[in-house]
């Protein structure tokens, strides 16, 4: 019988969740988008929302993970810092373990 193995990877503090699938496509689409209103409105959620991610994680590994510039002239903006960046880099880590555990396992099975 084939079948195919599912799983949700996240990393969490004190019961908190500080990254996941979802939160991690956050900071991709902003590193991407160079803004949060923008990265929001293309991951289909609130700029609320993306903001009260990003302070949540923020809060719960104690680093910045976004620079943001205000609008005028040339418009705002944001850009990962390198705790984001470092934290994308060992979340990516993370997940492609997981995956290839999977991969095994669903040969295997």
């Amino acid at each position: 019988m084939r079948y195919q193995i599912k799983y949700k990877v996240w990393l969490e503090k004190d019961g908190e969740i500080i990254i996941g699938l979802g939160r991690e496509k956050l900071l991709k689409e902003i590193q991407k988008q160079g803004s949060i209103s923008k990265a929001a409105k293309e991951l289909g959620i609130s700029y609320k929302k993306a903001w009260s991610y990003l302070k949540a994680m923020e809060e719960r590994i104690g680093a910045k993970l976004v620079e943001t510039r205000r609008g005028g002239a040339k418009g705002g903006g944001a850009v990962l810092t390198e705790e984001a960046q470092k934290l994308l880099k060992e979340f990516e880590k993370l997940v492609k373990r997981f995956e290839g555990v999977k991969k095994r396992a669903e040969n295997n099975g």
